[in-house]
């Protein structure tokens, strides 16, 4: 990578694609735990790494929201974070004139 840019962009992209994964690992480990999944390890390794995220999407929620929709709306918000880094990334190859691939 030839631009500080283009580095931090897809540093950036990567930590939300890392945090995007481990949502959807937690809840397939949740849903194959069932009631039990509080005593799964990887349950609660997961935990640990979607908690900033989780934490970041109550405060900006509104309380009409409950706790049980918070991983939705975590993943949806990483998602829209995907998308604007994806065009930033873009933006930033097309402006450079640098060949970039959708990595």
């Amino acid at each position: 990578m030839s631009s500080p840019e283009l580095f931090i962009i897809s540093t950036l992209k990567a930590l939300v694609e890392v945090a995007a994964l481990s949502l959807l690992a937690q809840g397939m480990v949740g849903i194959l735990s069932g009631a039990s999944r509080q005593q799964n390890l990887f349950y609660r390794l997961f935990q640990t790494i979607t908690a900033p995220i989780i934490k970041l999407a109550r405060a900006i929620t509104p309380p009409l929201i409950t706790d049980a929709y918070l991983g939705l709306v975590s993943f949806f918000l990483l998602f829209w974070l995907w998308v604007v880094l994806v065009y930033a990334k873009a933006s930033v190859c097309h402006a450079q004139h640098l060949a970039c691939f959708a990595n």
